[in-house]
């Protein structure tokens, strides 16, 4: 969502890191460079004004003027006002002391409420809490027979003794509010922990929604109002986030669609304008694409600093302990790093989700923007495929696979030798660097140090010294290989020597020790068929 405003900002750095000292005027050209970003980006002008003008402000103090990278400096200091404009930290939700803690859910109809419900369901059912979903939403067609199959899915259960209406054309009758009321007893005798309370929507704002969502909240004192607005809706965000404080006095904010194309101007502006955290966001159409909202990572994303922590805590969630373990045993003894192996960490990426999703969030990689949209996600069902259409033994030794193996291969796969052959040359690269991390720690190139000074490109003469030390080791590659493959001459001579068989023994049955063959008669019963 943030992809234009973070290349705006990026490009907007690149060029005071060329300057040793900035000018104030270098300050302002940057200043109106993020203004102008900001406000393409549908940004809210009071959110924009206020924050340039904090951002102008410390820029030009002895902050930066004293720093030994002034330009790093500005980026700090827009990092700092970014996490302050989009909360300054997290809020995690407020349980009530004695349960069961009621959330409330208000927005506009189409905001995702009803699926929200089911997410927030699960995140909650993850972390050892039984919550219970309230279908109060009896105005939208089918809203209760949505919230009942969003529930199964999340594995919660739904509390819905109304069907609501199945057309725009049917009045409603039920009443929400009973329903709300209900709803809270009912968790309270089965002794589920958390209630979820899904409420109707309009398509904009009006006095009968207000009404209702402010009955709801009178009636079941809820401990959290959600308000859940579309990150996509842009500079009417502010709008209709400023009626909802005023009708309901929600507590915190919930961000959906946050995996949209739209320019994501609402969660720069929402926070700030209503005093409210933004708690959650949504990131996709599955129930796992949901996660809770911290203003420093978002922060670090939109300035292509990547999202490290989210990243470990999806992998923590998805992996298996166990065999990480196992993996990690493996590569420091040194037994190798099979295709099986490589198949079980295919596996272990794919629960991570997106991989375009999970890309993103390393840093830098808002440079490689264009290659990780053109990915292809289904690169990693076909990497499957060909492994699983190997047998267990080539699975162990891939160089045992000649080309009829190879071609059976891709035939079983569904794909072609050449692209079982890319897989092949893949995996071998990643064999070697298990290798090399299993005896020294560390990557290759990285010397097994923290601090990966070794790595080409960390120096400014990293690159000649790269190039000079490739062209000095060619002699020394090409007398390795001429003595590799002289040892494989020597290998395969001596194999033919000992697999020698005398005539009528196919398998070397009864075979006598002065068995010979004369090389000379073979050659003269053969010349009537050579044309000698």
């Amino acid at each position: 969502m943030f992809a234009t405003l973070s290349d705006r900002l990026t490009s907007t750095f690149k060029n005071l890191r060329n300057k040793g000292r900035l000018s104030e005027a270098d300050i302002d050209a940057t200043v109106r460079q993020i203004r102008r970003a900001l406000l393409d980006a549908d940004v809210a002008v009071p959110v924009v004004r206020e924050f340039t003008g904090r951002v102008r402000e410390r820029a030009l103090s002895a902050e930066v003027s004293g720093a030994l990278n002034p330009a790093q400096q500005v980026v700090k200091i827009v990092n700092d006002e970014l996490i302050s404009i989009l909360g300054g930290s997290a809020r995690p939700l407020s349980f009530a002391k004695v349960p069961p803690t009621v959330i409330m859910l208000a927005g506009l109809q189409g905001a995702g409420k009803t699926t929200l419900a089911g997410k927030l369901a699960l995140h909650l059912r993850e972390q050892g809490h039984t919550p219970l979903l309230v279908a109060a939403d009896l105005q939208r067609p089918n809203a209760v027979t949505q919230l009942s199959v969003v529930g199964e899915r999340a594995g919660v259960p739904v509390y819905a003794p109304h069907p609501g209406v199945a057309s725009e054309l049917e009045v409603p009758t039920g009443d929400p509010v009973q329903v709300a009321i209900d709803g809270v007893a009912e968790a309270r005798a089965k002794v589920h922990d958390v209630v979820i309370i899904d409420t109707a929507g309009r398509l904009g704002v009006d006095g009968e929604l207000m009404a209702q969502a402010a009955d709801i909240r009178a009636a079941t004192n809820p401990d959290e109002v959600l308000f859940v607005i579309d990150a996509m809706i842009g500079q009417d965000a502010v709008t209709t986030a400023k009626a909802f404080l005023d009708g309901v006095d929600f507590t915190g904010v919930v961000l959906s669609k946050l995996d949209g194309d739209a320019r994501g101007g609402a969660a720069l502006s929402v926070a700030s304008v209503t005093g409210r955290p933004i708690m959650f966001a949504s990131t996709g159409e599955q129930l796992r694409d949901f996660e809770a909202f911290y203003p420093d990572r978002m922060a670090s994303r939109i300035l292509d600093m990547g999202d490290i922590l989210t990243l470990i805590e999806q992998a923590e969630k998805a992996f298996d302990a166990e065999q990480a373990a196992s993996m990690a045993k493996k590569i420091v003894s040194g037994d190798g790093f099979t295709l099986e192996d490589f198949l079980v960490q295919m596996q272990q990426l794919r629960k991570l989700g997106s991989m375009k999703k999970m890309l993103g969030m390393l840093p830098g990689m808002g440079q490689m923007r264009e290659a990780i949209d053109n990915f292809d996600e289904r690169e990693v069902d076909r990497v499957e495929a060909i492994v699983r259409s190997m047998t267990p033994m080539e699975r162990a030794n891939p160089k045992i696979l000649n080309g009829s193996r190879k071609a059976r291969v891709a035939r079983g796969s569904g794909v072609t030798p050449a692209e079982v052959n890319q897989l092949l040359v893949r995996f071998e690269s990643a064999q070697k660097m298990m290798k090399h991390m299993g005896k020294t720690g560390g990557l290759p190139g990285m010397g097994g140090m923290p601090g990966m000074g070794s790595l080409p490109g960390s120096g400014k003469r990293a690159g000649a010294r790269a190039a000079g030390g490739a062209k000095k080791n060619k002699a020394a590659q090409r007398k390795a290989s001429v003595q590799a493959m002289k040892a494989r001459k020597a290998a395969l001579a001596a194999s033919e020597e000992s697999a020698q068989r005398p005539n009528g023994s196919a398998f070397g049955i009864n075979q006598r020790a002065d068995a010979t063959t004369n090389v000379d008669d073979l050659n003269i019963d053969l010349s009537k068929y050579l044309g000698k």
